[in-house]
Order: C-alpha cells, then structure tokens, then sequence
C-alpha cells in the first residue's frame, strides 16, 4: 500500500491526522485541520554510528553574568530583565493594532545609536515603515530595513561578514522555509522558520526579536512549541478604547516574570509612564459608591487602581455577571462568599465590574477590594476616599494575608492615602507608619464600614 502524499496539520496545537475532520482529537479545536504535504520520508534512527562522549561539570562554578543591551526605553527593559542578551530570541504578541510594531521600532531606533540594527518586514513594504518611521520621530536613525519572507535570504544575510547585531522579524507568521510545499503562517513553516532563525542568531550573536500573530483567544498563533523555543515571551496587552498599553513578560530565561511596562499610546507613538499609579488614578472621584483603590503588585513594582462595581436591580430572570478587567469566575466566589458567609442579598441583582484604566489584575489580593466595591454600590455608601483595600478572601469568609504588603502601604502613602483596609497582619511587619490600617479577620468585619452611622467598632484601626 503506498504511502499519503498528504497529511491533515492542525493549526492550533500541531497534531497530524491522516485523513480530515472537523474537530481536532489533540485539543478539541474545531476547523483548525490544514491539508499539507507529508514529508518525503520518516526520520531515520541513529543506526549503528558512535557519538561523541559528554563531559559532565558540577553545578558550581564561575560564570559570568549575561551582558545587556539596553534600548533606552526603561519601561521595555524592565520587562526583559535588564537589557536584551545577544544571542537571545524574543518573542512579542499582541492583538492587531496594539503597538508591537510600532515599539519594536522605536526600540531599534535606539539601539541602532550603539549597534547595528535591522528591520525585516514581511507584511508591509518599505515605503510603509518609513512613514512610520517619520511619524513615530526616528527616521534619522540609522537601521538596515528590508521587506523579505524567505528564511533563507535572512539567514545568509545573518551569516555574513557584516552581521548585524539586532534584528528584527515582523513578523514569524509571514515567513516562509522554501523546502516545505505549505503556505506561510501554517504550523510547519510557523516551527520550521522560527527553528532556522534562531539556530543561527545563537551561532551569531544576534539579539533576535520576533513579532508573533495572537489567535481570537488572545494566544500566540501557531505551534505551542514556538514559545518552548524562544527565551522570552512577552505579551503586549491593552483596551482599544484606553491609551494605556501593558507590556507583560510571561516567561524569560534572563530574568522574572512577574514584571510589566506600563506604555501610552499617543500621536508620535509610545511614551513611558513612570507613575503609573497615579495616571491609573488621575480620573478618580472619591465621593462615588461602588468604588475602591486596590494597591496590587505587578513584579516588583506596587500599582494602585480603581476596581469600580455596579450593582442593580435585574429586570430578567436570569441575573446579569459582567466583569472587565478581572477573573469572573473569582467574583462568582466573592459573591457567593458574600452571601453565603455575611448574609448580603445580591443573587437578584445584576453585577458589573470594572478596573478602570484597562489593566488586567490577575493576583487573589484583589479580593477584598472587589468586596468592598460591591457592598459600596449595594449599600449606596462610598469607601472612604483616602483608603486602599486589599487582600485574600477565603471560603470560610475569612481574611487572608498577602505578600509584600510594606512595600503596597508605602506606595499608598506615597499617593496621599492615610488609611489602608487590610488583613490582619503577622508579627514583625510595621508597614507605613503614616498609615491607619483598619485589620479585618472575616469578611463579616467589612459590613459596619459602610453603614450610615459610622460604626466601625469591628474593625481593628491603629
């Protein structure tokens, strides 16, 4: 029996069927299933050849700290782990129209002032970039920019004499190898172009930086394994409606992933925000019900925003959870906490929240602070408007400590905050003394904050 001549690819996770079906058996995606040709032959065992033997080394040892590159932008730095390390492959997706494009050119701009740069694009032609480039202030700069597709004209371009240091791929998707017969973007040219690329930035040097298509789901198009073999992942995150963009690392072989770069979009492209606590605060009223300050951690750096709550009366049968910028099926738990713990009635009213500003809180220390917001707007009392709130809510309803909670009080105080509604603390954590903390045990602590007479006997201040 002959062999196929063709395969069936599914573009979402790379499993191979040899026939076509509607819905793929490796991820449960539906449609996702390429017709592609099979490769000519299987991939041959190791035979009867001998390897070479390995030299193993203890765990110890001197090594030197990888060296940076730093581009100038210290949001985007920051998010690196320091700077770029040569030889390093970066990957950055994004939503279209976010600014992936728009900062890698910016990054370059500068980093061509120490090295040589160049800008491959693959979706758009030269004349495009450099309208960009005028509009965005860095068209003087002195970066290499091409308009190609074919991996192997970029990879003899790489292996030259003349190298140059950093390049930029705009982006993966568009990027063909030209011994394999599928179309670009498909999952075999998407792992294969990405594989080349790499192989020889690493022998090289290069510093090399990938743009990366996001899928409707918000996840970086193509094999799963593209992300296994980059260095870094960032994400590039942001509302259409809202200037504030969020650049977000989600794995880095060169330093944490826990940081983020705070970014606004404006007309001549993308500026820093240093503060960006307080420009996620500029628009803030503090005589408002349903609204609370919630001082969160993004990596090292603490951020103070606005989770901001709706709670009305629903005219369906059927109550209305509508959440931006939070997880809903951890307010579905606050709220059950709510009622099932301190006897708040909120099953038959429609629920909405909101973090204002357009980022996106993903720590459980949010959770008091959303509590607080749904009994605000509930009970038509606002939170006092010189609080922060934060902390873990439990089953059980109680409170529960967070980290880093010193380093939260003191950006508050910072911004002018004089009270903070927390859990109660350990020993040994002092916080900010110009602070008063107002300590809650249970959920059930919350309640007299917000009532009329002013009573709040059960929490704890000092």
């Amino acid at each position: 029996m002959a062999k196929p001549t063709t395969r069936y690819v599914c573009q979402s996770c790379g499993s191979v069927f040899p026939k076509w079906a509607g819905r793929c058996d490796g991820c449960g995606e539906w449609n996702t299933l390429i017709e592609e040709a099979a490769p000519d032959s299987a991939p041959k065992g190791l035979g009867v050849g001998k390897g070479r033997r390995l030299e193993f080394v203890g765990l110890s040892g001197a090594s030197e700290p990888a060296p940076r590159r730093m581009t100038g932008i210290a949001e985007f730095d920051r998010v690196c782990g320091g700077g770029l390390v040569p030889g390093s492959a970066v990957l950055i997706g994004g939503d279209p129209g976010i600014g992936k494009s728009t900062l890698l050119l910016q990054a370059v701009g500068r980093l061509a002032q120490d090295w040589r740069c160049a800008y491959v694009s693959g979706e758009e032609a030269v004349d495009q970039v450099r309208l960009r480039a005028q509009r965005l202030g860095c068209a003087a700069a002195p970066v290499d920019l091409a308009s190609a597709t074919n991996v192997r004209d970029i990879v003899a371009t790489l292996d030259g004499g003349d190298c140059p240091g950093i390049i930029v791929i705009d982006s993966i998707q568009t990027m063909y190898v030209d011994t394999l017969d599928s179309a670009p973007g498909t999952v075999a040219q998407v792992r294969a172009s990405a594989q080349e690329l790499i192989r020889v930035a690493k022998r090289r040097g290069v510093v090399l930086l990938l743009v990366g298509h996001v899928t409707k789901e918000g996840m970086i198009a193509g094999p799963r394994v593209l992300e296994h073999m980059v260095d870094t992942v960032l994400y590039f995150e942001g509302e259409r409606g809202h200037q504030f963009r969020i650049l977000r690392a989600v794995k880095n072989r060169f330093g944490p992933t826990d940081e983020i770069g705070v970014f606004e979009m404006g007309d001549a492209g993308l500026s820093e925000v240093t503060n960006p606590s307080a420009l996620f605060l500029a628009e803030r009223r503090g005589d408002v019900s349903g609204a609370a300050v919630f001082a969160g951690m993004e990596g090292t750096r603490p951020v103070l925003v606005e989770v901001q709550a709706l709670v009305a009366p629903s005219p369906l049968g059927t109550p209305r959870r509508a959440v931006v910028g939070w997880d809903s099926a951890r307010l579905a738990m606050v709220l059950a906490v709510l009622e099932a713990r301190c006897g708040v009635q909120i099953g038959a009213n429609d629920v909405y929240l909101n973090v204002a500003g357009g980022l996106k809180v993903t720590e459980p220390a949010a959770d008091l602070a959303v509590a607080a917001a749904l009994v605000s707007s509930l009970t038509g009392e606002p939170v006092p408007a010189d609080a922060v709130v934060f902390g873990e809510i439990g089953l059980s309803g109680e409170v529960r400590a967070v980290s880093q909670t010193d380093t939260r009080l003191k950006e508050a105080a910072k911004l002018g905050f004089s009270t903070a509604i927390i859990p109660a603390r350990r020993s040994g954590g002092k916080g900010d003394l110009s602070l008063r903390t107002v300590e809650l045990h249970h959920l059930g602590e919350l309640m007299p904050l917000f009532q009329t007479d002013g009573g709040g006997s059960r929490g704890r201040g000092r």
